[in-house]
């Protein structure tokens, strides 16, 4: 089997993932964040368990683009860039800027992150860097520069929506309260509905399947977690808007 056999089967495998992934998120709830709870297994503080499951998708990511032969071109250069600019963040700033003090998730959540980052990072970087082929003048491609121009827009949406729920708490405070400012006046989860549009973005930049199954696969895991969000706020708060949208303004 060629490189780009197994390649061409990992990426299959990683669409094959999130078709496994959305169907079992409609019947289970993913135990993280406001939704952990027991019966997953032993349990390790968030912030750590953030940076294990993230980490791997920057660095990682990395020093796979770097064995590939186009790694100082200018197309795969930009891609890299992307990338980075989503992961450093999640994996080594947002565990920092979150209040996370004394919250915990199952180790199995990080656990199955690096697992599914780890084939991620080898079906997009090595296609970026190595087994794609990209010319400078892909920057000036339509769809690369929708995508890009998505990809920054979906991550400017994923941030303010971040940093609104951050700004809901005071320090040492743990409890929970209705967000009312940005997309959060519109959807339960504007969040994920800005990392879809990222990777949707990426996606369309990147031209080719393997950008396709992550964008897919984000969705997969994302839209469901969102409805769960949704379900959990009706429920906890008696007031909480009718109007507002699960992940997607106006739609659902």
């Amino acid at each position: 089997m060629t490189e780009l056999e197994l390649h061409r089967w990992l990426t299959w495998t990683e669409l094959g993932l999130g078709v496994v992934t959305l169907v079992a998120l409609i019947f289970i709830v993913a135990p993280y964040g406001r939704t952990t709870r027991a019966g997953f297994g032993p349990l390790i503080p968030s912030r750590v368990g953030w940076i294990l499951m993230e980490a791997p998708a920057s660095l990682l990511w990395l020093i796979i683009y770097l064995q590939g032969r186009h790694r100082a071109e200018l197309v795969p250069l930009v891609l890299l860039g992307l990338w980075q600019l989503h992961y450093v963040h999640r994996a080594f700033v947002f565990p920092f800027r979150m209040r996370l003090a004394g919250k915990k998730m199952p180790a199995l959540v990080p656990a199955m992150a690096v697992a599914f980052n780890t084939l991620n990072a080898y079906v997009n970087a090595r296609w970026v860097s190595e087994l794609g082929r990209y010319d400078a003048s892909d920057l000036t491609r339509p769809t690369f520069v929708i995508g890009a121009l998505l990809f920054l827009g979906g991550l400017s949406i994923n941030l303010h929506a971040d940093e609104v729920l951050r700004n809901l708490r005071q320090p040492g405070d743990t409890g929970y309260r209705i967000p009312q400012h940005g997309l959060h006046r519109w959807v339960a989860a504007p969040n994920y509905f800005g990392e879809i549009l990222e990777w949707t973005g990426w996606a369309l930049a990147m031209g080719a399947l393997p950008g396709w199954a992550f964008a897919f696969y984000t969705f997969a895991n994302l839209a469901p977690r969102a409805a769960a969000h949704r379900a959990w706020y009706r429920e906890r708060f008696g007031d909480y808007p009718a109007q507002r949208r699960r992940l997607i303004p106006l739609v659902w």
